[in-house]
């Protein structure tokens, strides 16, 4: 038996950034805001770098100071050796909104979180179990208990799940995997060496696909190599100690990580990295963010960084709604689907320009297939006024 709750203007499955992002820009626009959310203690976070156009967004929000003061470490650019042997360098310092960041994760997303709460936002813990339409509302099942409001957000990912319930398709361009670890330094020669690293990520191709590493704020690396899953065990990363002879092959992440002292590998973690979106991001009544609307290739360092944009362009488009425009919903998803379209263009020049060898990886993404770029970060569509009182 269900318990109903009345009232709320909007649901909102996942907390991560995108969906907290659109409860907190739902409520300072005066929406009376449900945030479902289920904690995962065990959780293995890779850690992930936030690039300086999420500044602006965050100013937003509201909320730079909060979630940037304490815990995160500057990010001063990028670094790849990507189609060649020599390493480049895009730098941060010199562009319009100074360094990035390194982030504690976890930290982040907790303290975005905190922040919607104390906007007013009503947490609830669980998963939405069902959503089913009641006149002009959505008559909601989490994990036990009704919600009943008349928009639904789902921040659940690039699975979706909300959203498929109500009737959209997952459209996938690929599968990409990122098989990742975590490394320990060895002691003062890593943490006298991590000072040295310049706080930059490093992406180096190989013929499976390429490297990525980073220094975390626990003075942790990241490191991870992506590919297709059926190159994985071609390529030997299915154990640590295949993993730790594939990085041997490399040049400039091998080195970058042995100057910091890092230990072997312990574990390794799957991660799903691949590109998707929905048929719509958008329908009567909901709409989508984050991975759940538009998921990308971690080539394009964008993934934070639009999840935030979404999450605020949703709300706009959401209270606009509200406040009468029946057509700001489907705004939002020719936006969204605009928005996918430009990177997967762009994400083919991307890998025709890292382009080495002649291997599955490769041709896949250069020979006429869709394929995976850096694309713009996203962007924050003006909707027209509303209200939600």
């Amino acid at each position: 038996m269900t318990s109903r709750r009345k009232g709320a203007d909007v649901l909102v499955a996942g907390a991560g950034p995108a969906g907290s992002a659109a409860a907190l820009a739902l409520a300072t626009a005066g929406a009376d805001v449900v945030l479902v959310h289920r904690e995962h203690p065990s959780r293995w976070h890779a850690g992930e770098s936030l690039a300086p156009t999420a500044r602006p967004l965050l100013e937003h929000l509201g909320i730079l100071d909060r979630v940037t003061a304490h815990g995160h470490r500057p990010c001063y650019g990028h670094h790849s050796a990507w189609g060649q042997d020599t390493v480049t360098a895009s730098d941060f310092v010199g562009g319009p909104y100074g360094s990035g960041w390194h982030l504690d994760r976890p930290l982040f997303d907790r303290s975005m979180r905190e922040a919607a709460r104390e906007a007013g936002v009503s947490h609830h813990s669980g998963c939405v179990t069902a959503a089913v339409p009641a006149g002009d509302q959505w008559r909601v099942t989490v994990s036990g208990a009704e919600v009943v409001a008349p928009y639904v957000v789902d921040a659940t990912g690039a699975g979706a799940r909300v959203a498929r319930r109500l009737g959209a398709r997952v459209l996938a361009t690929d599968h990409l995997v990122a098989v990742a670890t975590v490394l320990t330094g060895a002691g003062p020669q890593g943490d006298t060496a991590r000072g040295n690293t310049e706080r930059t990520s490093l992406i180096e191709s190989a013929a499976f696909g390429w490297w990525y590493t980073a220094p975390l704020p626990s003075g942790q690396h990241i490191a991870m190599a992506v590919t297709d899953p059926d190159l994985v065990a071609r390529a030997g990363l299915r154990t640590p100690a295949g993993w730790s002879d594939a990085l041997a092959t490399s040049r400039h992440v091998r080195e970058r990580l042995a100057l910091c002292g890092t230990r072997p590998p312990q574990r390794l973690t799957v991660l799903r990295a691949g590109t998707s979106r929905l048929s719509a991001a958008a329908g009567p009544g909901w709409v989508a963010v984050g991975d759940a609307a538009t998921a990308t290739d971690p080539i394009a360092a964008r993934g934070i960084t639009t999840a935030l944009a979404t999450g605020i362009t949703a709300a706009g488009a959401l209270t606009a709604c509200a406040g009468g425009d029946e057509h700001a919903l489907e705004r939002y998803a020719d936006l969204a689907s605009a928005v996918h379209a430009e990177f997967l263009r762009a994400r083919m020049v991307c890998y025709r320009a890292g382009r080495r060898w002649d291997t599955p990886f490769w041709t896949r993404r250069t020979e006429g297939r869709p394929v995976i770029g850096l694309g713009e970060a996203g962007r924050v569509a003006d909707a027209r006024p509303g209200s939600w009182r």
